[in-house]
């Protein structure tokens, strides 16, 4: 059984090194961290995985850095799910369609000129926002 914790919305700068030296910093343990980064310039993704040892491990951890502040972020923490296959992903927003009869014709309803449709979540709400 895997005990790993996906820890998201961080800054680019943020390190193994730094996570390991926070968990040290709050006496949690970890067997290992991968920072995600982009192969081509190595940047980091702004997620981590941490393995932890076992179950209660993996909840303390999760349980002190989810909605935890850093900079002007808020990170997330939480069971990591197990990696999809290659290609398998399905657009945002949308559960996977069960075959390509099933999925949406690309095109969708036209809006108004210059009237937005309403943001379907939080997240498109700020997004928006940004924009």
């Amino acid at each position: 059984m895997s005990f790993t914790v996906f820890l998201g919305n961080l800054p680019t700068w943020v390190t193994k090194d730094d996570i390991l030296a926070w968990l040290r910093a709050e006496s949690l343990v970890a067997d290992d961290v991968k920072v995600i980064r982009n192969p081509e310039t190595q940047e980091s993704k702004g997620f981590a995985f941490i393995d932890a040892p076992n179950q209660e491990e993996m909840e303390s951890i999760i349980r002190r850095f989810d909605r935890a502040p850093l900079e002007d972020r808020i990170l997330r923490a939480n069971p990591a799910q197990p990696p999809r296959p290659k290609g398998s992903r399905p657009p945002m927003g949308q559960a996977p369609a069960a075959n390509s009869a099933d999925r949406p014709k690309r095109g969708g309803k036209k809006h108004k000129k210059g009237r937005q449709p309403a943001p379907q979540s939080a997240f498109a709400e700020e997004l928006a926002k940004a924009l």
